[in-house]
């Protein structure tokens, strides 16, 4: 199982840099780039509230989840 984290995409669309989406989050860069490759083990329920605010999205636009091949 794998779940893919796709932020980087949304913060393309927006046109927001890792910085700026980390200040507004309020998570650190190193937060952000955990979450973006794919190393998270785990997110709160706040953190992901705050991330589709900010983004202005669903869950399901920043996580996915592939089946094992």
């Amino acid at each position: 199982m794998a779940i893919i984290v796709d932020i980087d995409v949304m913060l393309a669309r927006r046109k927001m840099s890792v910085g700026d989406f980390a200040e507004a989050v309020g998570v650190t860069p190193a937060n952000v780039s955990v979450l973006k490759n794919g190393r998270a083990k785990a997110v709160r329920f706040t953190t992901l509230d705050a991330i589709c605010r900010v983004l202005d999205c669903q869950p399901g636009d920043v996580l996915r989840w592939v089946p094992d091949e």
